[in-house]
């Protein structure tokens, strides 16, 4: 197997949306027409979120493409995806997405070292304003970068 990190699909969306406080890494439990789907680069994550069940996280909204060359067999693309944790970091997801306003949302997924892997940000919401304040931080930074830039190349010839 290919060796290294290979990625999937990218939630761009949910760090848009949401103030990422903390990172894990879960693998994902898949059918093998999944895994053969996401090779072919048919995975999505932009309606995707992770929810605790009966002490166990499952992805639900993840949408996998069902796989070109496969049968009757195929699998649901839209099914809730068993991810796998230790029990001690569920335990500590579980109190912390207790509190107030905090979710699990998946952020990035990806191949590591042949194993699909997802990464899961604890978050929080953000409101309006802070959406906005972003933007308009983001356009600052580039205004910058882009008066850098031209401050290096010396005056225009």
């Amino acid at each position: 197997m290919a060796q290294g990190r290979k990625l999937i699909a990218e939630n761009r969306k949910a760090r848009h949306d949401f103030h990422i406080l903390e990172r894990v890494e879960a693998g994902v439990a898949l059918q093998g027409t999944e895994v053969k789907s996401l090779r072919d680069g048919g995975g999505n994550l932009r309606d995707a979120f992770a929810q605790l069940r009966d002490g166990e996280v499952y992805l639900v909204g993840a949408n996998i493409a069902p796989y070109k060359q496969g049968n009757l067999q195929n699998h649901e693309p839209l099914r809730d995806r068993k991810l796998l944790l230790h029990r001690r970091e569920i335990g500590q997801l579980g109190k912390k997405v207790a509190e107030r306003g905090m979710t699990l949302v998946p952020l990035s997924l990806y191949f590591s070292d042949g194993r699909v892997k997802v990464e899961l940000g604890l978050a929080k919401g953000k409101e309006g304003v802070d959406k906005r304040r972003a933007i308009a931080d983001r356009d600052a930074r580039r205004q910058v970068e882009r008066a850098m830039r031209e401050r290096e190349r010396g005056p225009a010839r």
